[in-house]
């Protein structure tokens, strides 16, 4: 510490820079003050939100809105801080209207520091962490209680609105996305039947449900034919008989007969195998028009297990959707309003100007010090002793001889003494 090492020369230290400590404490103190009475108090109002659980469980009636809340509240929130939606605010209100100078975006950054929303994570089941929130709180700092309060009101109020409207959102999305799916799938479907058909009728192809069909016919025509061949066998024997036997007027007469019926079932049977060749001929295709029947088979059955499917999912989306306009879901609630707050959250005025004063003499005596630690220079006989070792035979004080110029009362006043009369 140079020449000043005990509490004597400190005080001697600070007798000696009495004068730059005051200068110093008294500029720092006027600063203070003045910061101080341009503080401005700020006031802090809260407002909680809880995430409630949905009324009906996931697993009977499953919502369609899938993420995490912590993201859907990120989300959110980036559309509360949106230039737009912070003007709106401002303009609602009449926030910052004493600060006339600010910018409009000066405005927006300001009423975006000053607002913070911050969510509490749900108790963790098991070892993930699957990112739900429990609950939300909403902090608004303004220079009036009322403006704090109706700021984290507002902000409260958006949330609730854009949580509830895009949750709604999403859940309408999803069902016209999948009741778009299955109509447009079941026109694709409609249109493959007319385009197979349009294709079996030019190859002259039975559909799948005639085929069984003319099986069956073929069948029966085959057993006519049978009979027919049965009963012209029978007529045959017994014209033979009738010619061996009867007389043969008679055999001629009962041969007519015989002829006639023959006749009959020869015109039926030729009938019937012209109807059994014709079936046999629609049955009858090549093997380029059996792979395209395949292919058409693969393509409708690919169309109706996904119109399946995708019915399924647009009656889930419905649900959901439902779900979603009847509140019934995952939504949010305000269980603690913004409250008027009574006190400033800021520190006092007059604790700002004590402080500052505090640092200023502080910082008086600090440059005081430097002063004499520039300077180090033996101002007492002690100090001489301590430092050399030597004691002074005896101390001459410094003489200042220069004549001290008079301040401007002093001279007044030596004129005026001067004119009165001896």
């Amino acid at each position: 510490m140079g020449p000043i090492r005990t509490l004597e020369d400190v005080i001697d230290m600070l007798r000696r820079r009495a004068a730059v400590i005051f200068w110093i404490a008294l500029v720092g103190g006027m600063i203070s003050v003045w910061v101080a009475a341009k503080q401005q108090h700020e006031y802090e109002s809260v407002s909680v939100l809880q995430i409630t659980r949905p009324k009906i469980a996931d697993d009977l009636a499953k919502s369609t809105v899938d993420g995490s809340s912590a993201r859907r509240l990120q989300l959110i929130e980036q559309r509360l801080m949106a230039r737009g939606s912070v003007e709106d605010i401002i303009e609602t209100f009449g926030l910052y209207a004493d600060l006339p100078a600010l910018r409009p975006l000066e405005r927006v950054a300001l009423l975006r520091e000053s607002v913070s929303i911050t969510g509490v994570a749900a108790a963790r089941e098991g070892f993930t962490d699957d990112g739900t929130i429990s609950v939300l709180s909403i902090t608004a700092r303004m220079p009036t209680p009322e403006q704090a309060q109706a700021v984290a009101s507002e902000f409260a109020a958006r949330t609730i609105e854009l949580s509830q409207n895009s949750r709604i959102e999403q859940a309408r999305e999803t069902l016209t996305f999948f009741s778009e799916k299955e109509t447009s799938l079941s026109a694709e479907i409609a249109e493959l039947e007319n385009e197979i058909t349009a294709y079996r009728n030019a190859n002259n192809v039975a559909l799948p449900g005639g085929i069984e069909m003319r099986r069956e016919e073929i069948s029966s025509l085959n057993t006519g034919l049978l009979e027919i061949e049965r009963e012209q066998i029978e007529l045959r024997r017994q014209a033979d008989q009738t010619t061996n036997t009867e007389r043969p007027a008679t055999a001629r007469r009962m041969l007519a007969v015989f002829e006639q019926q023959l006749a009959t079932l020869e015109a039926q049977r030729e009938l019937l195998l012209q109807r059994r060749s014709a079936l046999q001929a629609s049955l009858q295709t090549t093997p380029e028009v059996e792979r395209q029947l395949g292919v058409y088979d693969r393509q409708m059955e690919q169309l109706q297990t996904e119109l399946e499917i995708t019915s399924q999912r647009r009656t889930e989306a419905e649900i959901g959707f439902r779900l979603e306009t009847s509140r019934q879901a995952e939504r949010l609630t305000v269980i603690e309003p913004a409250a008027l707050p009574d006190l400033p959250v800021t520190s006092g005025r007059k604790k700002l100007a004590l402080m500052g004063l505090i640092a200023s003499i502080g910082f008086g005596v600090g440059i005081g010090f430097l002063m004499d630690l520039r300077h180090p220079v033996l101002r007492s006989a002690a100090q001489m002793e301590r430092e050399t070792g030597l004691s002074p035979v005896v101390a001459i004080p410094l003489l200042d001889t220069t004549p001290r110029r008079k301040n401007m009362l002093a001279r007044l006043w030596g004129r005026l003494s001067s004119r009165q009369p001896g």
